[in-house]
């Protein structure tokens, strides 16, 4: 009886669909967003092709909210191989490569399919080529979406209603130049900390996608949103040189195949969170001003967008513009 309930055993595991084979690398991934955030469902469907596409020999567990650290703790995890992968705003990763404070600049991208397009492009894969020189492996671009801005002080429909409000940005030197240049107080601040900062009245305001401004639950401690589209935030999924070189090729492809169809599923639920979540922050009692006049903005960068061809090269700035 025993030796036959062994060999069923033996058989149902080597049926396909009906059992795994026990992981033989299991990999963390982490990452500050939230479970319910368009990354961390993204990253769910990458995590279960690797799985289902290397026969459940490599295992991945989303490690989210945090749970390893913030952005750049860990960013650093993954160049010393403590954290196995993340996937981040490029904003942060401008710290550890400055080549991708490019993406930072405002109104660089006319829309979503424009910023994809110049991302997964020629001018995208020449800036993840460089990462292994800095520790560090690029899977594959997605977005969070276009940036807006919020504040308790007052609504913002132009660039002179945003002066003196204090603004919680991220730890990124050419957001803080931006906002400063707009006459606005800029504060850096890690992300677990801005809730906080915000209903204590810390700072005034902050500025983040729909889909951030709602899984950090912003909407219950500030008034106004105002739809500046300022600024579009790229994502990077990364992966420790040390776990990327130490994949077979077919697994490598693999990741590189599963990390790109993570970012389209990233992409779609970003849009599904946009189209839903003016309502939902609407219904927290904020006010949404839509009526933004974005040019005021931009005519108050117009000495940076000089310094921005200096730094970045004015033909790379006219590829993205003219990248279709």
């Amino acid at each position: 009886m025993k030796k036959a309930l062994v060999a069923a055993g033996i058989l149902l595991a080597s049926l396909p669909g009906l059992a795994w084979a026990q992981a033989e690398t299991t990999l963390n991934l982490g990452f500050v967003g939230g479970a319910q955030a368009p990354e961390a469902i993204a990253m769910g469907q990458f995590a279960e092709e690797v799985k289902e596409k290397t026969g459940g020999r490599i295992e991945i567990r989303l490690q989210g909210g945090g749970a390893l650290g913030g952005d750049r703790e860990v960013i650093e995890g993954v160049q010393l191989g403590t954290v196995d992968m993340t996937v981040v705003s490029t904003s942060i990763v401008v710290n550890f490569d400055p080549s991708f404070a490019i993406f930072d600049i405002p109104f660089l991208f006319r829309d979503f399919d424009h910023a994809q397009a110049v991302l997964n492009g020629p001018i995208g894969q020449q800036i993840l080529d460089e990462l292994p020189k800095k520790g560090l492996v690029g899977l594959a671009f997605g977005g969070m979406g276009f940036r807006q801005l919020t504040n308790n002080v007052r609504p913002v429909k132009t660039a002179a209603d945003s002066e003196g409000l204090k603004i919680r940005t991220q730890q990124n030197d050419m957001h803080i130049a931006v906002w400063r240049e707009l006459g606005v107080l800029p504060t850096p601040m890690a992300i677990p900390e801005v809730y906080t900062a915000l209903q204590q009245g810390v700072v005034d305001g902050q500025e983040n996608p729909v889909g951030a401004i709602i899984n950090n639950r912003f909407g219950e401690v500030q008034k106004y949103l105002s739809m500046t589209d300022h600024a579009f935030t790229p994502l990077v999924l990364l992966v420790s040189p040390s776990v990327f070189d130490g994949l077979s090729d077919e697994d490598k492809a693999v990741f590189k195949e599963a990390a790109r169809n993570a970012m389209a599923r990233n992409r779609k639920e970003v849009e599904t969170v946009l189209t839903s979540g003016l309502d939902t922050l609407k219904s927290q009692g904020m006010t949404v001003v839509t009526d933004v006049d974005k040019a005021s903005f931009r005519g108050k960068l117009d000495g940076l967008y000089a310094e921005f061809a200096k730094t970045f090269g004015q033909e790379r700035l006219d590829a993205i513009a003219a990248t279709k």
